[in-house]
């Protein structure tokens, strides 16, 4: 059967579901229909959806189980807070899908974070971390909740010598590094080392694309079929991470409103990044709700039909010709009307839910005296 029975999904009815099914579950990506990119997306560079590689650890952090030990005890140490009470794992709860499930976070004196926190599992194909971008690796990204005023807000300084005061500590600073000394750079590393430990089981997509064709129902595989083509999710959330790690303005800006936020603008000041957020994988993206930067959506539905719509956000006319001009964001050329029908919705959002597993309790560690 030709490629061209594939290509279209304006009449699903008329799609070989059993055809589709022995193909996508071949094992063989290489003979899969062509997915349906945007003119926008570099074809060079494209990689498709699949399972995750092994995890990769840069040579300069390379993995022990007792980095990865020590970096656990760390993640749930709330002394790390200038209060005292509020760790890594306040936002990050692994029973929680590794967030929070809150709109925002709470931090500092109950104050209110500006955005909704993402969650750090499978964070080890990352290339970079935070909604904007602002972390360039794991390493990096670990120190800014610490010294963040609405987070942790404690000085770096402080939140060193304060783990260093702590005798529990020496054994497993020396058994993860050498010797029991205590450094900004050390607690990083060994934060960054659990972080890129926390990763998802074989999903029911994994073991669908690896050969168990019977893993799907006809409803996830034609979900499958429209999400690299008709629905355009591809062109965005693509390699086995399902996400381009690059950012988009997909017209979340809320320009003109108390929520106003200018994403990757307010890392690089290029004007070209106003409103542009790291688009984040869709690995277990049932147990990481709410959704989008500032966690207005409650369901994935009302994230499916935001797309579905090409999200017609309107331009706030008053601030043309006003020094703000200059400012209003310019959405992605990808975004439009899909014109997805209902059963198409329905199929979409089965497909996405095979990339969630079940949530997973951790045994929270000891703290050391």
């Amino acid at each position: 059967m030709g490629l061209s029975a594939y290509k279209s999904v304006e009449e699903p009815d008329y799609i070989d579901v059993q055809e589709l099914r022995k193909i996508y579950s071949s094992g063989d990506a290489s003979k899969w229909p062509a997915a349906e990119l945007h003119e926008s997306v570099d074809k060079a560079k494209f990689q498709d959806i699949g399972v995750l590689p092994a995890v990769p650890y840069p040579a300069y952090n390379t993995y022990s189980k007792e980095k990865e030990s020590l970096g656990k005890i760390l993640f749930f140490d709330p002394r790390l807070s200038r209060s005292g009470q509020i760790a890594c794992a306040s936002c990050h709860n692994p029973e929680l899908g590794w967030t929070d499930n809150l709109t925002r976070s709470f931090g500092h004196d109950r104050q209110t974070g500006k955005r909704n926190s993402m969650t750090i599992l499978n964070s080890a194909y990352a290339t970079s971390l935070f909604w904007d971008g602002r972390a360039s690796s794991l390493e990096d990204q670990a120190q800014f909740p610490v010294s963040d005023p609405l987070e942790m807000n404690e000085k770096l300084t402080i939140a060193v010598d304060k783990i260093a005061k702590i005798k529990g500590y020496n054994s497993l600073f020396t058994a993860a590094f050498g010797d029991k000394k205590v450094t900004l750079e050390r607690i990083q590393y060994a934060i960054a080392t659990l972080e890129r430990s926390i990763n998802s089981p074989k999903s029911k997509f994994d073991h669908f694309v690896s050969g168990k064709s019977e893993a799907f129902t006809d409803s996830q595989v034609k979900g499958m079929h429209l999400f690299r083509t008709k629905a355009q999710c591809i062109n965005c959330h693509n390699t086995p991470y399902f996400s381009d790690n690059q950012f988009h303005n997909d017209g979340q800006t809320l320009f003109g409103t108390k929520n106003e936020d200018f994403g990757r603008y307010n890392v690089t000041k290029d004007v070209k990044d106003i409103g542009k957020f790291r688009t984040p994988t869709l690995r277990e993206v049932v147990n990481t709700k709410p959704w989008m930067h500032h966690g207005h959506f409650p369901t994935l539905l009302d994230v499916v039909e935001l797309y579905n719509l090409g999200n017609p956000s309107p331009v706030q006319k008053k601030y043309l010709g006003t020094p703000r001009d200059s400012l209003i964001p310019k959405v992605d050329p990808a975004l439009k009307k899909l014109n997805l029908s209902k059963e198409e919705i329905s199929n979409l959002l089965a497909f996405i839910e095979t990339l969630s597993t079940p949530t997973r309790r951790i045994m929270v560690p000891e703290m050391p005296k």
